[in-house]
């Protein structure tokens, strides 16, 4: 009998010391993701648009489709980019928008067919601002940033 009561005892407290164990184990957890999201939440931020203009008897006109404009936008043909072009002269991985130290800028990732800012070929990351038009392939799109 003392025995058993003994056995009972130890079984107790290995119980209770494992459920204190995955209650820590838990919080930690737990914690780890509430910083992960708070860190990832400025970077969910939208800090403006890109309008989509396509060339309809040559002029463009506004399609209705817009696209979030994020830290890190990447636009191409390749269904991975943050804005997916459908459009054959666009290449896998065509441009990239970027924000810098405050300033949003346009990059070309050497694309076959080029990529233009306001008409103008862009050949080294250049700085683009509210209103400008960004070219690729046949599509245009117009840049609104957040104030």
């Amino acid at each position: 009998m003392n025995q058993a009561l003994i056995l009972f005892a130890l079984r107790a407290v290995s119980g209770l010391l494992l459920l204190t164990i995955l209650l820590g184990l838990f919080v930690v957890i737990w914690k780890e993701f509430r910083s992960a999201a708070e860190q990832t939440a400025p970077q969910r931020k939208i800090y403006g648009r890109l309008n989509v203009l396509r060339e309809i008897d040559g002029s463009y006109r506004v399609t209705g489709e817009t696209y979030p404009l994020l830290p890190l936008t990447s636009l191409g043909r390749s269904p991975t980019n943050s804005i997916p072009i459908p459009d054959t002269f666009a290449s896998s991985e065509h441009a990239l928008v970027t924000l810098r130290d405050g300033q949003w800028w346009l990059e070309d990732r050497q694309s076959r067919n080029g990529t233009t800012l306001n008409d103008l070929p862009v050949k080294q990351p250049v700085v683009i601002t509210h209103g400008d038009f960004i070219g690729i392939g046949t599509v245009r799109f117009h840049v609104e940033l957040e104030s």
